[in-house]
C-alpha cells in the first residue's frame, strides 16, 4: 500500500509539474497583436502606458523575431521602438 501511495503522488506530481510547464510555453506566445497599446508611443513621441509596457515585458522574448519579420522589423527596429523599450525597463535584445 505504501508503494502505490509513493506512486501516486510521483505521478501527480509530474501532471502538475507538466501543467505548469504549459501554462508557461502558453504564456510566452508570440502575437504581435499584444503590442497593440504600444503603437501610439512608437508612432510618436507620447510616454508608454502601463499597458504597453506590461505587454511588452511579456513579449521580450519574442522581438528578435519580430524584428526579422519583413512587416514588422520597421516599426520594432525604430529609435521610438527602442525608446519606449528603454522607458519601459526592457532591455533591447542584440539579435
Amino acid at each position: 500500500m505504501k508503494k502505490i501511495s509513493v506512486a501516486l503522488v510521483a505521478v501527480l506530481s509530474l501532471v502538475v509539474i507538466l501543467s505548469l510547464k504549459e501554462v508557461h510555453v502558453a504564456e510566452a506566445a508570440c502575437s504581435p497583436t499584444e503590442l497593440s497599446s504600444c503603437s501610439p508611443a512608437i508612432t510618436s513621441s507620447s510616454p508608454p502606458s502601463p499597458t504597453c509596457c506590461s505587454k511588452l515585458r511579456e513579449q521580450k522574448p519574442c522581438l528578435c523575431g519580430y524584428s526579422k519579420d519583413p512587416n514588422l522589423k520597421q516599426y520594432v527596429n525604430s529609435p521610438n521602438a527602442k525608446k519606449v523599450a528603454s522607458t519601459c525597463g526592457v532591455t533591447y535584445p542584440k539579435c
